[in-house]
């Protein structure tokens, strides 16, 4: 096969992955989702670094 017959095929195929996986997937609430950062804000994250266990 030639270089631009699968550069094609990748583009086809991850731009379908992309279409299914948004068809499929719920939609995110962007207003619900915990804070990345929580510098200043009073509330403390809700996740961590898995190596930061005590």
């Amino acid at each position: 096969m030639n270089k631009p017959l699968l550069t094609t095929i990748f583009w086809v195929a991850l731009l379908a992955f992309f279409a299914w996986d948004w068809a499929h997937s719920a939609p995110v609430d962007v207003r619900h989702e915990p804070p990345l950062i929580a510098l200043g804000s009073g509330q403390a994250p809700s996740g961590g670094h898995c190596a930061a266990t005590y």
